[in-house]
Formats: structure tokens, sequence, C-alpha cells
């Protein structure tokens, strides 16, 4: 089961990070993974509601910041595209499948398998280890890393997105549905970087403005060789605490790099922002990571 030892969740708080390899089974892996294909086969995304998936401000803002499509996914299953797949009018230039960038935002809630691998009995154990009292499920998405176009995740904080008060009580699991090596995009981190707070967030965009999400502040400019890689193999899990600074690099390689991660609030004693992009519905309130 989730065995994580003492010395394992020091490293984590000291860290802001923490690989388990071999957490899943290469099964409950491949099984995702078909599930995932099966998902697409079905996909209908009609073409004004095709958004390119990006990391880059202005990027996102264009993208994802204008869309009611990204705004409202948060208790659905939805579908985003890598850069570049797209005609002006929203065609695919490439066959679909090739085209995903993610699925998000509610497969832990509305897809059997994914909702079994999120409230698996060995994740319970592992958010008892952890101490978590009262974790719930805030999103989840899949990760598709496409060969040669996986496009790169910038520098940043999860906070910047999924803000609470306190902060600190935000932890991603991140699944490594395949090796996650060097050449094919694997995570980078900082360590001891989420002791330092955030000085960014996106947020809800007033009524009428241009765009439906802004940021406000900005990030550091980060040094390059301050960050660390974190290769993991398929099975493997990393912890991933809400203000750790971590990136992923362009997948230049002929293997994608696809991951399964959801995020988990510690709801005690916790006020998740009324500000964030992503909020509860009265379809899909945060369910409990414990079942």
């Amino acid at each position: 089961m989730a065995f994580v030892s003492q010395h394992q969740i020091q490293k984590l708080h000291e860290d802001g990070f923490l690989v388990l390899e071999h957490f899943f089974t290469p099964e409950e892996c491949d099984s995702m993974r078909s599930q995932i294909q099966r998902i697409i086969a079905e996909m209908e995304v009609p073409p004004h509601c095709r958004t390119e998936f990006s990391t880059k401000e202005k990027e996102q803002l264009q993208a994802q910041g204008s869309s009611d499509y990204f705004l409202t996914s948060g208790d659905k299953i939805r579908f985003f595209f890598e850069k570049g797949v797209l005609d002006e009018r929203g065609n695919f230039l490439i066959p679909k499948e090739k085209s995903v960038s993610k699925i998000g935002h509610a497969l832990h809630a509305y897809d059997p398998v994914f909702k079994q691998v999120t409230h698996s009995s060995k994740v319970q154990e592992l958010g008892r280890k952890l101490g978590l009292e009262r974790p719930v499920v805030v999103q989840s998405m899949y990760i598709f890393k496409q060969p040669g176009i996986g496009g790169e995740v910038t520098p940043h904080q999860d906070a910047t997105f999924l803000y609470t008060e306190p902060l600190g009580r935000v932890l991603g699991f991140w699944i490594a549905l395949e090796d996650a090596m060097q050449e094919n995009g694997c995570l980078w981190f900082i360590p001891g970087s989420h002791t330092r707070g955030i000085t960014r967030r996106m947020v809800r965009a007033a009524s009428g403005s241009s765009t439906c999400v802004e940021f406000i502040g900005s990030d550091p400019a980060y040094d390059d060789s301050q960050f660390i890689p974190l290769p993991i193999s398929k099975g493997g899990l990393i912890l991933i605490h809400g203000e750790v600074v971590h990136k992923s690099e362009l997948n230049g390689s002929e293997s994608s790099r696809h991951a399964f991660t959801f995020h988990v609030m510690e709801a005690k004693d916790t006020s998740w922002s009324k500000e964030n992009w992503l909020q509860p519905t009265p379809e899909l309130p945060f369910p409990s990571l414990y079942t």
C-alpha cells in the first residue's frame, strides 16, 4: 500500500515536492491510457470552442482567458489543444488524437476509471499519512505532452491559479502514465521555492471585461540554474506543494509523456478564493478525497 516514511514526508516539507516511484502498477497506468483513448474517440468539440492551451500569459489570456469554454470547465470533461494544430476556422490540421494537449477538469468526478484512481485506497492512505484531515478534490487533468509538439509549461506555482487562505493548503498528485524523462519533457523544480509565497494570481475578471480572467502581479525572473529535473518511471507519483516553482520543457522527442494529475485542498480551516477561475458548482461541490 502507500508506504511513505517520515523521512520522505520531511523531504516533501523541505523541497516542496516528493517522488514516489512505482506508486501505481503498469496495469493501472494502461487502464487510464486506454480510457482516455475511448474518451478522445467520442470527442465532439464545436470549432468555435476549440482553444489552444498555453502557459504564456499573453497567449493564455487570448485563448483560455477569452473563452467561456475554459472558465466553465471545472465541473465538466473538456478538451484543450496544442498550439498550431488548428486553422483559423478551428479545423484540425493533424489527426485529432495527436492534437490534444490536455483534458480537464472533472475526470475525477465523471469518469469511472479516473474516479477510482483518484479515490483509490492507496491515495486515501497516503493522504492520511500526510496528515490531511478534510481533503477535497478541486480539479483533475489528463496531460498528453504530444511527441514533437508537446508545448513547454513555463515556470509557475499552482497556487497562482488555485489560491487559498491561508496558503499551503493545495497539493498536486502527478502520476506518470509513461516514463517521463528529460528527452520527452519531465518536470523540473526549484527545491525549497514553496516557502516564499506567491507574487502572481489568475483571477476572474469583472463582468464586462474583454477576457474572462486576468493576472494580478507578476512572477519574478527565475534563475534557470536553480531548476533540477525530476525524471520518473511509468507508475511513479510526484507530490507537488501548491507554491513550489516548477516547469517542463517542449517535448521534441518521438515519445509522448502522458500524465494524470489532480489537486486536493485541505478544507479544514481553509477558504477557497471566490476569485479563482475554478469554482465549486451546485452540480459538483468539491468531493471529499476520503470516501
